[in-house]
């Protein structure tokens, strides 16, 4: 069976969650993602791989690092990563 998505996609998905979960950790005290999962889920990031946001792009460029989660504290959308974790984690 083929793997899910095309590489652009895979990598949205995966800074997407990896963003989420470095939220709730940073914000919210709470942790969503167990450290070793996050470590290698941010190895997989691939800040070159244009994703059609240029300002996501960007942010991933020169914020991103994959030994810590700290770079969620300048993302561009905290508003948007608050949203998605209330909807992970409460429904909401």
């Amino acid at each position: 069976m083929a793997k899910w998505g095309s590489r652009v996609e895979v990598e949205r998905r995966n800074r997407i969650r990896l963003s989420i979960a470095a939220y709730a950790y940073e914000f919210e005290n709470d942790i969503i993602m167990q450290d070793h999962e996050f470590d290698e889920l941010a190895k997989q990031i691939d800040p070159s791989i244009d994703t059609g946001d240029l300002l996501l792009d960007l942010f991933f460029r020169e914020e991103f690092h994959t030994d810590t989660g700290q770079w969620v504290q300048n993302h561009p959308d905290p508003i948007g990563l608050k949203r998605a974790y209330r909807r992970i984690k409460y429904g909401k």
